[in-house]
């Protein structure tokens, strides 16, 4: 894999098509059209009412959601896979390179450490909350009240789960990752993780030349969905060869 420093745009294509670098946002535009064909074949079904094939008026309802929700998952991802083709096309970059084997360890411990960082406050404020309105109800009601404590544990229990978790599943999924990174204006692909912040309510916060734990790039990003605004942070390694100041003037110019 070739590793650059201050790369003429014409020549960004010629790399990114040596890293062989895959649209990975296709597989799920491609699965999602497929399950929302066969949703819409059942509701089809449903509506010509035939003896032969009877379908029930709970299936018929589950399908219909079904089929609206992989609808939008394939429209979303659609978007989010041309984004990602100008990246690898050399459209719109602004850097790229191959991460080692040592560095993509290094990326994967740093996404852990502050991924398990991040959780461990969020599981003690909703812990905190729950205990505040389940042991409400517990105090004041008469009946019910194992009921409502099993229900309490158990809504605790699901949040460590995914609390403490989550973060050793990312470890072991960027420790498999393709290990290489392109950074664009607007969006970024880094081990095998597309990340976007072009859409309304969006956009890139700050981006840092970093030395500590180890030389690379920072950004911070933040987004809007339906659980309101979220921050992402990605810490990145590079190669002393890259130059990250360049990088991160050209993301804030």
């Amino acid at each position: 894999m070739e590793r650059h420093k201050n790369i003429a745009t014409s020549d960004l294509s010629r790399i990114n098509s040596k890293m062989k670098v895959k649209n990975n946002q296709l597989g799920i535009v491609k699965w999602s059209l497929i399950i929302a064909g066969i949703m819409l074949v059942i509701i089809i079904v449903a509506f010509m009412d035939l003896e032969i094939l009877p379908v029930h008026p709970a299936i018929s309802v589950l399908s219909f959601f079904v089929f609206v929700v992989t609808l939008v998952v394939a429209l979303m991802f659609r978007g989010r896979a041309k984004k990602l083709k100008k990246l690898i096309t050399g459209e719109n970059i602004v850097a790229a390179w191959s991460l080692t084997s040592e560095e993509k360890k290094a990326y994967a411990e740093q996404m852990v450490k502050h991924e398990k960082q991040k959780n461990r406050v969020m599981f003690g404020v909703t812990t905190v909350l729950i205990l505040l309105i389940f042991g409400g109800f517990i105090l004041f009601i008469e009946d019910g009240k194992g009921f409502m404590a099993l229900v309490m544990v158990g809504l605790i229990a699901i949040l460590a789960l995914f609390a403490f978790g989550m973060p050793v599943y990312y470890e072991r999924r960027n420790l498999r990752g393709d290990g290489q990174v392109l950074v664009g204006k607007n969006y970024a692909y880094v081990n095998g993780i597309f990340h976007n912040w072009d859409y309304p309510l969006s956009g890139l916060t700050k981006a840092w030349k970093m030395e500590k734990p180890f030389h690379g790039l920072g950004l911070v990003y933040y987004y809007t969905d339906r659980t309101l605004t979220n921050t992402e942070e990605l810490f990145i390694p590079a190669p002393k060869e890259v130059d990250v100041e360049a990088v991160v003037d050209e993301l804030e110019g």
